[in-house]
């Protein structure tokens, strides 16, 4: 199938219209609608629901179509990095990362970074790890910045030293706000609200000294933001990584450090033996050195 078909199929599924798509495309009704059904035939299912005023998609179009924007995207982003093997150094560099505080130090890195290429730009992701990791499989990602424990097999990294540190985030008028920290006892018979990663679930089980299972668990979230929103309207009291709870405002939302205090740390990480433009290449090395220079 030729990225030209994809792109023309790709058009029709976000238009829902083959002449608005055709307009778009710059070609005529009819061979769009001929390409489609060239697509259709060579894989031997249908792809569209043709109604009068529009066309849905199939589970297998829907299918299609998803895969379609990851191959235009990494296409797209091999042609752009292709472009950047010049002279001048510019180019985009992709980092996905949590809500975490060691964005603070990747902050720094990325603005002494920019001074000595002003040309290059970053896009970042903000995600849960396991989506981080897969859009680094798939090369959509260059770059995550990641919570331990993480399985280093297909990684090179550094780690930070930045710590993170487990709070419970609650409403003001939360009883436990009272207090100055929180215990495992104390959030066992509470509604409480955990992160999904299987991994965090049980460092914090480890912590509890027990099966997480037993504990009063109303639901659990992939963005410490989503927690922190359902904290605030009382349903519960969300256990995260403190990450950017200092920007938040203290009059709709508290956090209470646990007691015993849990922390852990991040890495920097990125595919082993996966080429890359020279903006990330040197943006690698930079974070290196950058780290390097922290331990002195």
């Amino acid at each position: 199938m030729e990225l030209r078909v994809l792109r023309y199929f790709l058009t029709v599924a976000q238009q829902e219209n083959i002449t608005r798509a055709a307009e778009i495309l710059h070609v005529t009704q009819p061979t769009l609608s001929r390409q489609l059904a060239q697509i259709e035939e060579e894989l031997g299912i249908r792809l569209f629901e043709r109604g009068k005023r529009k066309i849905v998609l199939t589970n297998e179009g829907i299918l299609l179509c998803r895969r379609a924007r990851e191959i235009l995207e990494l296409v797209d982003k091999t042609e752009k990095e292709l472009v950047e093997q010049e002279s001048v150094v510019e180019g985009t560099i992709s980092i996905g990362c949590g809500d975490v505080k060691t964005v603070n130090l990747l902050a720094e890195m990325i603005q002494s970074f920019h001074q000595k290429y002003p040309a290059v730009r970053f896009e970042m992701c903000t995600a849960a790890a396991d989506y981080v990791r897969e859009q680094m499989e798939r090369g959509l990602i260059d770059i995550g910045l990641l919570l331990e424990p993480v399985n280093l097999e297909k990684y090179d990294y550094v780690r930070l030293k930045e710590e993170e540190q487990w709070v419970a985030m609650m409403h003001p008028d939360a009883p436990l706000a009272r207090q100055q920290s929180v215990t495992a006892r104390e959030l066992r018979d509470i509604p409480l609200i955990l992160p999904n990663r299987p991994d965090m679930q049980n460092e914090l089980a480890n912590w509890f000294g027990e099966d997480i299972s037993s504990l009063n668990i109303l639901c659990t979230s992939n963005l410490p933001s989503v927690s922190c929103m359902l904290a605030y309207h009382r349903l519960a009291c969300a256990i995260i990584i403190a990450g950017s709870i200092s920007l938040m405002d203290e009059k709709k939302i508290i956090s209470r450090p646990l007691s015993p205090a849990l922390t852990t740390n991040c890495l920097l990480v990125w595919k082993r033996q996966q080429p890359f433009g020279v903006a990330v290449s040197k943006f690698i090395e930079h974070v290196k050195s950058y780290t390097e220079q922290l331990t002195i």
